[in-house]
């Protein structure tokens, strides 16, 4: 093999090297942003909001219950239990998403049974004659609502911080995405001096097997730039909104909001799995725009 023929070589293992590394960085560096958006869209911020709801519920119950002593009225009874029914169901809609571990599973189980001895002294203050009982039940159905909005903030906190790590760009993610755009503008560099070189010396305009390689890597890392830009705004969004604890109201406009920024979180993370495709592409095409020009040189007959 002449000289020509081991530059062509040397080309193709620098090309293929850079191919694979480029490829496992990049596959590497987008799995860490969107491997999160999935679960911080249909896990953490439903498990959030879901809390934020309890807490509203258990809130709007208690203005059911007259503290001055008389208790709850036959009219504000029907109020009560139907904003405790709320809370129940959305501790259960909580623990349905599991966000924090077994501290989160502990912590629903006793709110959960708060929330029963809570209604208990409410209907015991409701059904008492005596004032003075009347209002020792009304006290302890007091402390025991102290004790679960107590509860479910520390919850809803612990929860807030698994959406901020979901959330968040740690180093190791800078220095991924800057060694995706180094290895990046190498790859392409050394695609494009490969064309040159194969035009120069074999006189041809154009090697089209290199040239779709150097548009697939340029576009493809673009493309997914693009979507990691994207996915990291509409995280920074969602948890804009979910930092602040909603009112009744104020709750279903979140929960709107934060599936409008993450409506595509699903897309964007079924995308890491053809980033590995993409790099079998693009070995292939390197192979067959090199490929045969090593084999001209490789079989020969020297002169």
């Amino acid at each position: 093999m002449n000289a020509t023929g081991r530059d062509l070589v040397r080309r193709l293992w620098v090309l293929s090297s850079l191919a694979v590394v480029s490829t496992l960085v990049l596959f590497v560096s987008y799995r860490g942003v969107h491997g999160d958006t999935v679960p911080l869209a249909s896990s953490s911020a439903p498990g959030i909001l879901a809390v934020d709801t309890a807490r509203s519920a258990v809130q709007q119950a208690h203005t059911a219950v007259d503290v001055d002593g008389s208790g709850p009225g036959p009219e504000a009874t029907g109020d009560f239990h139907t904003r405790i029914s709320v809370a129940h169901q959305s501790i259960a809609v909580a623990a349905s998403e599991d966000v924090a571990g077994p501290a989160d599973r502990h912590t629903l189980k006793t709110i959960t049974g708060l929330i029963t001895v809570y209604s208990a002294w409410v209907e015991l203050a409701g059904q008492e004659e005596d004032a003075s009982l009347r209002a020792a039940f009304l006290h302890y159905a007091e402390r025991g609502r102290d004790d679960i909005v107590e509860r479910l903030d520390e919850l809803r906190d612990r929860r807030l911080v698994v959406a901020r790590e979901q959330a968040s760009f740690p180093w190791p993610l800078w220095l991924g995405w800057g060694a995706v755009v180094v290895l990046g503008l190498a790859l392409c560099g050394a695609l494009v001096e490969a064309q040159w070189f194969a035009r120069r010396r074999f006189r041809t305009a154009v090697q089209p097997w290199l040239l779709a390689a150097t548009v697939l890597w340029a576009g493809w890392v673009t493309v997914l730039g693009w979507f990691t830009l994207r996915a990291r705004r509409a995280m920074t969004e969602s948890l804009a909104e979910l930092r602040e604890v909603r009112s009744a109201d104020g709750i279903p406009e979140a929960g709107a909001n934060v599936e409008r920024y993450m409506a595509d979180a699903g897309f964007w993370a079924s995308l890491s799995g053809w980033i590995l495709v993409g790099g079998v592409v693009l070995m292939v095409l390197t192979v067959s725009g090199l490929g045969p020009r090593i084999s001209e040189y490789r079989f020969r007959v020297p002169r």
